[in-house]
C-alpha cells in the first residue's frame, strides 16, 4: 500500500509552508516571435487539482524487476527545468519575476543541466515551445505515446481533462520514491547481466524471466531480508570488503604531528633567555641616560620599549607550532565506499556550497572569474554535494554571459578532468604548466583528447575576449530598432518629426530582452548602486546517481564510463538601492550565505575570490577530514594558506607572506586555531549563525538523542524562537534550514567519543528538485531591506565596520568557544595573484592596516574579548590591531641614525661593557631563533630577510598612513584615501614581470624616501667631519652601523623605485634635492664654524688617523 507523505523542500520542511511563506512569483514567457506570454503563478501552480496526482510516494514493497522504483515525478523534473530557464528579478516593493529565457548566451548550449537547454519542438499546433530534458539531455515525454509535449501545454492539458494530446488517453501517473531505504539492509537489483543501469526511466518490455535474474544475479528481494553470506561467489566483490570493515578498528581522518624537541625545545629556550635579557637591557637603558643628548637618548628608548612589547605580542604566541596530516583513505572508506546498507557506493559526505565573489569586470578579468569557476565546477568531490554560487555585485552582464559561456565549456571540460585525473584544473593554468604533459598518463586518448580540449578553450577564450564588443553591437542594434518603433509611432501620431526620439540607450540579453542588472550606459534603477536583484540557475542540480557519456559522433571526446554531470551553479547579485549601506563585500557575502541556505543548505562553505582557483581538487576532501573528525563539530572553520602565481623569483616585496601563512599561522594552529583571512577558508554554516559550539552541559536534549536533529531553539536554552525573524530575517524557510545544516555537518557518530554525531547514511538522501517558490525565496533574501532591523552583519554572518572583514569574523567565532584549523596541503590547495607592483602592494597593505585600527578602536578589540578566547589567542588578535601603531615609533627610530650623525652624539653616554654585552645576547637570540623558525616553518631564510625588509618598507609608508586615516576617523569622522596619484604605462608586454617595473607615483612613498634620503646625507657629513674633522670614529661607527641597517631594509624599496631602465619619475629627484638642500642647511646653521673647521683641517692635515 502506498502512503503519500509530505513533501519536503531542501530545509526538509513542508511546502505548503514554504508556498505561504514565501514570494508570489509572476512568470513572463518570450516567444520566438518576439511576442511575451504573461502567465500567473496560479496559472504555474501544481498544488491545485493536480497535488493529489503528483505527490511522491514511499512504496513499502519489494523492487523487484517489474516493478523498478522510478526517478522523481516528470512534473517536478520539468518544474526544475522551468526554473532554471528562467531568470529571477525582485527587490525592496517589488514583485518577484521570472523571465523565462529561450536563449541564455548566442553560443549553442549543449549540457542538458544549463539554463537555456530545451528539447525538440512541442508537437502542439500554434506552440513554439520546447520540450524539456532529462539528464542526458534527452526529451520527456509524460505519455508511453512518446508524444512531445512543452511543459505549459502539459499543465494545461492536465487542467483540461487530463488526457494526452498524442493518443488521447489518460496520463498514467506512477511517480515513486526512487530511494528505498538502503539503511534497512535492502539491496539495490542490479539489472541482468551485470549491468549497473538503473530501470528507472520506464518499464521494462518484453518477456523478462524473474527467476532467472535471481538466479544468475544472485538477488535478493524485499524490504529488510537478510543478506546472503557467499557474495565471494560471482556476487559484488566490492560488498565483501565493506561487510569486513565492522572488524576494523575505529581510524581517525585526521593527525597532529608535534615539532620535533630538538628544534622547538631550543627555539622556546632561545626566546625566554631574550625576554629576560631584553628586560635587563632596557632596565640598564633607563638608568643609564645620555646627559649629553638627553632628547636622542629619551625618543630611543621610548621606542625600544614599545618595540619590545611589540616583539611580545608577535612572539608569545608562536611557542606552540604544530603539523596536521590527514588520512584520504579512511575518509573513503568511512564515507564513500559502497557496503551492505549503500550497495550503490552513494557518498554520505555533507553538501558544500562554493562562494565566489567579484565586483567590477574590468578590474577583474571575466576570463580569470571563469577560470575559477571551471575549478570548482571539476573539483574531486561528490557532484550532487556541490554548489556553486557567483556574486557580482556590480551586476554586470558580461559576467553573467562569461558565467554561461563557462558552463557551455564546462561540459567539455569537466568530463576531460575526471576522464585523465587532470591538475591543476583551471584551464589557463593547466595548459600553461611547464614540462611534459604525458607524465604520469597512460591512456592512450590523452593526447588526442588534450589538443582537441585545448583547441577548444583557445575559442572559449576568443569568445570570452569577445563578449564586450559583441555586447555592446547587439545593444547598439536593439536600441536602434526601439528608436525605429519610436520614430514610427511618432509618424503616426503626427508627433514633430523634427523632435529627436527618447529611447533608453539600454543593455540588451541574448534573448532579445531588457538586462535588469547595471546598463553600459547606467539610467535610473540600472546602475552599479541601482538595479534589482538578480538570480539565475545557471546549471541546476546534478541527479544523484553518476551518468555516464557516450561515444556519439557528434561528441569531440569519448566519455565512455566517464561521470558527466556538472554541480549546480548559480548566478547572484543582490539588489542595490540608493540611500542603503551595502556594506562591500562582507554585505555580499551575507547575501550568499541567505540565498545558498534557501537552494542548497549545503552544511559548509568555502569561499574564494575571482582570482583564486582550486589547484588541489582534492583539497576539500582533506578539510572534510578535520571536520567530520573526532572532535570536529566544535571547529568553525578551516583555513588554507594562500599561495600566489606570478610573483617574481626574488620576491621583492614579500608578497607569498610565507612568513605569515607557514609561521604564525602554524603556531596558532596549536592554540586555537589561525585567523580567518579572506580566500580560501572551508567555514561550518552552522558556526556563521552566531551560535556557540555545541556544549552538552547546555543541551537540552538527551544523550541517547545526540544523534537525533535539533530543533532550532535546542542550540541555545536562552534562545527563544519567536526572536528568530530579528536575527535572520522574515524568511521561514531560512530559519528553518539551520537545524538541518547543523545536523548534516555533524561527524559520523562511529566512536564513543563523538558527541553529536549523525547516523551513518543520513546524507545519502537526494535533494528535493528546485521549484518556482523556493527561488523566489532565495531572491527575497538578496533584496536590500532584508537586513534592516536584523543581525546580519553584528552577530550573525559577515561583521560589518571594518575593511578587514575576514579578521573581525574569525575573531566573532572564536570569542564565543569555536576553534579553526590550518590546513596545509602536500599539493597547494589553491592557487591566485597577487600586485608584483610596489605602489599596488604598498596600497594593499594599507588596506589592511586600516582595517587593523579600526578593530582597535572597536568593540572588536582583543581587550574586550570574553573568557572563551584563550590567552595565546588574545595576544595574537591584540597584536592585530596594535602592529600599525608600530609605524609611528619606526619611523622615529629610522631617523635616530642620522640624528646620531649630524649631531655626533649617539643614544648611549658612552659604550659601556654592559651594552655591548645585553646587546651581543640579544642578537645571537635574534639569529638562533630566526634560524629554528625558518625551520619548524620550512620556509627559506632569505624568505624570512624579505619579510624582514618588507617590514620597514611597509611600517615607515603604509602602517602610518594607516594609523593617520584611522584617528581622523575616530577622532573627527575624516575618512581619507590615498589613491595614485600620477601613472607610467609598462613598455614590454610580452614580459610576465613588466609590472614588477611599473612605477606609480603615490604619497605612500614620501616617508621611506625621505628616510633613505636623510640617512645617505646623515652618513656623507658624519663621515666627512669624521675624516677631516674633529669628529669621532666609534660614534660614527655606532651610527654607521643603524644608519646601514635602515638602508639594507629600504633596498628593495629603492629598487622598485628606479624602475626600469631609469625610468624613475621626475619628483623622486625633486624631492631628493630638496631634502638634500634642506638638510646641508640645517647642518650649516647648527654648526656655523663647520665649515671653516673643515677647511683648515683639511690643509693642515694631510691624513687621518683612528682614535
Amino acid at each position: 500500500m502506498a502512503t503519500p507523505p509530505q513533501k519536503t523542500n531542501k530545509g526538509g520542511t513542508n511546502s505548503s509552508a514554504g508556498n505561504s511563506n514565501g514570494q508570489q512569483v509572476k512568470f513572463a514567457r518570450r516567444t520566438s516571435s518576439g511576442r511575451y506570454v504573461s502567465l500567473s503563478r496560479e496559472d504555474m501552480d501544481m498544488s491545485g487539482e493536480l497535488s493529489g496526482d503528483y505527490m511522491n510516494y514511499t512504496v513499502h514493497i519489494p523492487p523487484t524487476p517489474d516493478n523498478q522504483p522510478m526517478d522523481n515525478s516528470i512534473a517536478s523534473k520539468a518544474e526544475e527545468q522551468y526554473v532554471s530557464n528562467s531568470l529571477f528579478t525582485g527587490g525592496f516593493n517589488s514583485v518577484t519575476r521570472a523571465h523565462l529565457m529561450d536563449k541564455v548566451i548566442d553560443s549553442e548550449v549543449t549540457h542538458p543541466q544549463m539554463a537555456g537547454a530545451k528539447g525538440g519542438s512541442c508537437a502542439m499546433k500554434a506552440c513554439d515551445g520546447k520540450v524539456m530534458k532529462d539528464e542526458r539531455g534527452e526529451d520527456i515525454t509524460p505519455c508511453a505515446c512518446r508524444f512531445k509535449i512543452c511543459r505549459d501545454c502539459y499543465m494545461d492539458a492536465q487542467k483540461d481533462k487530463g488526457l494526452c494530446p498524442g493518443c488521447k488517453e489518460s496520463y498514467k501517473v506512477t511517480d515513486y520514491d526512487d530511494d528505498p531505504e538502503y539503511s534497512s539492509g535492502t539491496l539495490k537489483l542490479p539489472a541482468p547481466g551485470g549491468k549497473k543501469d538503473n530501470m528507472s526511466m520506464m518499464k521494462t518490455g518484453g518477456d523478462f524471466d524473474h527467476n532467472r535474474w535471481l538466479f544468475e544475479t544472485s538477488g535478493t528481494y524485499g524490504y529488510g531480508n537478510a543478506f546472503r553470506d557467499d557474495y565471494g561467489d560471482g556476487g559484488d566483490e566490492r560488498l565483501q570488503g565493506d561487510l569486513e570493515t565492522n572488524d576494523k578498528p575505529w581510524k581517525p581522518l585526521s593527525r597532529v604531528i608535534p615539532i620535533k624537541n630538538s628544534i622547538i625545545s631550543p627555539y622556546r629556550l632561545l626566546i625566554f633567555t631574550r625576554l629576560v635579557v631584553l628586560g635587563f637591557f632596557l632596565h640598564w637603558r633607563v638608568v643609564n641616560p645620555n646627559n649629553n643628548a638627553i632628547w636622542l637618548w629619551l625618543m630611543s628608548i621610548i621606542c625600544e620599549i614599545w618595540f619590545a612589547f611589540s616583539w611580545i605580542l608577535d612572539q608569545i604566541p608562536k611557542l606552540c607550532p604544530i603539523n596536521r596530516s590527514t588520512d584520504l583513505e579512511v575518509l573513503r572508506e568511512k564515507f564513500d565506499l559502497p557496503s551492505p546498507s549503500n550497495p550503490t557506493g552513494r557518498s554520505d559526505l555533507p553538501g558544500i556550497d562554493f562562494f565566489v565573489s567579484t565586483a567590477d569586470p574590468e578590474k577583474e578579468p571575466p576570463l580569470t572569474t571563469a577560470n575559477t569557476i571551471l575549478s570548482i565546477l571539476a573539483v574531486d568531490y561528490p557532484v550532487e554535494k556541490v554548489a556553486c554560487y557567483v556574486s557580482d555585485d556590480g551586476g554586470a552582464l558580461l559576467t553573467f554571459e562569461a558565467m554561461a559561456e563557462a558552463c557551455s565549456f564546462a561540459d567539455l571540460w569537466v568530463p576531460f578532468c575526471r576522464k585523465h585525473d587532470i591538475e591543476p584544473r583551471n584551464p589557463d593554468a593547466y595548459f600553461n604548466l611547464k614540462g611534459d604533459p604525458t607524465k604520469g598518463k597512460s591512456r592512450p586518448d590523452f593526447v588526442k583528447d588534450r589538443r582537441r580540449v585545448k583547441r577548444e578553450y583557445e575559442e572559449f577564450k576568443v569568445r570570452i575576449n569577445g563578449l564586450p564588443d559583441a555586447i555592446r553591437r547587439r545593444s547598439e542594434a536593439f536600441n536602434a530598432r526601439e528608436e525605429m518603433k519610436v520614430l514610427k509611432h511618432m509618424r503616426e501620431t503626427g508627433a514633430d518629426p523634427m523632435e529627436k526620439p527618447k529611447v533608453q540607450k539600454a543593455t540588451w540579453m541574448a534573448d532579445g530582452s531588457h538586462w535588469p542588472g547595471t546598463w553600459n550606459n547606467p539610467s535610473k534603477e540600472h546602475s552599479k548602486g541601482d538595479h534589482a536583484g538578480i538570480l539565475q540557475v545557471m546549471l541546476k542540480p546534478p541527479s544523484h546517481d553518476p551518468l555516464t557519456g557516450g561515444s556519439s559522433e557528434d561528441k569531440l571526446i569519448s566519455f565512455v564510463d566517464v561521470d558527466i554531470r556538472l554541480p549546480m551553479l548559480v548566478y547572484m547579485s543582490r539588489e542595490k538601492r540608493p540611500g542603503y549601506d551595502h556594506n562591500k563585500k562582507a554585505g555580499a557575502m551575507n547575501a550568499l550565505v541567505r540565498s545558498s541556505a534557501i537552494l542548497s543548505n549545503g552544511p559548509f562553505i568555502l569561499n574564494l575570490d575571482c582570482d583564486h582557483y582550486i589547484n588541489n581538487c582534492r583539497a576539500i576532501r582533506e578539510g572534510m577530514c578535520f571536520m567530520m573528525d573526532r572532535g570536529g563539530e566544535d571547529i568553525c572553520y578551516i583555513q588554507f594558506p594562500q599561495r600566489f602565481e606570478g610573483i617574481d623569483p626574488s620576491d621583492r616585496y614579500a608578497n607569498h607572506n610565507t612568513v605569515f601563512f607557514d609561521g604564525n599561522m602554524r603556531a596558532l594552529d596549536g592554540v586555537q586555531g589561525p585567523v580567518y583571512v579572506g580566500t580560501g577558508c572551508m567555514f561550518r554554516r552552522f558556526a556563521l549563525y552566531a551560535f556557540d559550539p555545541p556544549n552538552p552541559d547546555k543541551m537540552i536534549v538527551a544523550k541517547d538523542n545526540e544523534t537525533q536533529p535539533l530543533a532550532t531553539g535546542d542550540f541555545d536554552p536562552n534562545l527563544d524562537v519567536n526572536l528568530l525573524p530579528k536575527q535572520f530575517g522574515n524568511s521561514t524557510l531560512l530559519a528553518e534550514s539551520i537545524p538541518v545544516a547543523e545536523f548534516q555537518g555533524r561527524p559520523l557518530a562511529d566512536h564513543p567519543a563523538i558527541k553529536f554525531g549523525r547516523p551513518p547514511g543520513a546524507l545519502r538522501v537526494p535533494r528535493e528538485p528546485l521549484d518556482a517558490v523556493t527561488v523566489g525565496e532565495a531572491v527575497s533574501v538578496i533584496s536590500c531591506w532584508y537586513e534592516d532591523k536584523t543581525e546580519w552583519g553584528e552577530r550573525v554572518g559577515w561583521i560589518y565596520g571594518s575593511v578587514t572583514e575576514d579578521v573581525v569574523t574569525g575573531f566573532r567565532m572564536h570569542n564565543r568557544g569555536w576553534r579553526s584549523v590550518y590546513c596545509i596541503t602536500k599539493r597547494d590547495a589553491f592557487r591566485g595573484s597577487a600586485p608584483i607592483n610596489l605602489t599596488d602592494r604598498l596600497h594593499q597593505v594599507l588596506r589592511w592596516a586600516t582595517g587593523s585600527v579600526e578593530i582597535f578602536f572597536s568593540r572588536n578589540n582583543a581587550l574586550l574579548a570574553t573568557f572563551k578566547l584563550k590567552f595565546l589567542q588574545r595576544l595574537a588578535y591584540l597584536n592585530v590591531g596594535i602592529y600599525p601603531f608600530t609605524s609611528m615609533f619606526l619611523i622615529v627610530y629610522c631617523f635616530l641614525p642620522a640624528m646620531s650623525l649630524i649631531s655626533g652624539q649617539f643614544i648611549v653616554q658612552e659604550l659601556n661593557i654592559w651594552f655591548l654585552v645585553y646587546l651581543m645576547i640579544i642578537t645571537f637570540c635574534l639569529i638562533g631563533s630566526a634560524l629554528l623558525e625558518v625551520r619548524w616553518a620550512e620556509i627559506g631564510l632569505e624568505e624570512w630577510w624579505r619579510n624582514e625588509q618588507f617590514w620597514l618598507i611597509s611600517g615607515t609608508s603604509s602602517h602610518f598612513a594607516a594609523c593617520i586615516q584611522g584617528l581622523l576617523k575616530v577622532i573627527a569622522g575624516i575618512e581619507i584615501s590615498f589613491t595614485l596619484t600620477s601613472k607610467s604605462a609598462g613598455e614590454d608586454e610580452d614580459d610576465i614581470y613588466a609590472d614588477l617595473y611599473l612605477v606609480k607615483w603615490t604619497s605612500l612613498m614620501i616617508p621611506p624616501i625621505v628616510i633613505a634620503l636623510v640617512n645617505i646625507v646623515a652618513l656623507i657629513i658624519a663621515f666627512s667631519r669624521t675624516l677631516f674633522g674633529s669628529g669621532q670614529w666609534n660614534m660614527f661607527i655606532g651610527g654607521a652601523f643603524f644608519a646601514s641597517w635602515v638602508l639594507c631594509h629600504l633596498y628593495p624599496f629603492a629598487k622598485g623605485l628606479m624602475g626600469r631602465r631609469r625610468k624613475t619619475p621626475t619628483i623622486v629627484f625633486v624631492w631628493a634635492g630638496l631634502i638634500s638642500i634642506i638638510i646641508a642647511l640645517l647642518w650649516m646653521a647648527l654648526n656655523p664654524d663647520s665649515l671653516n673647521s673643515l677647511g683648515s683641517s683639511s690643509t693642515t692635515n694631510s691624513g687621518f688617523e683612528f682614535p
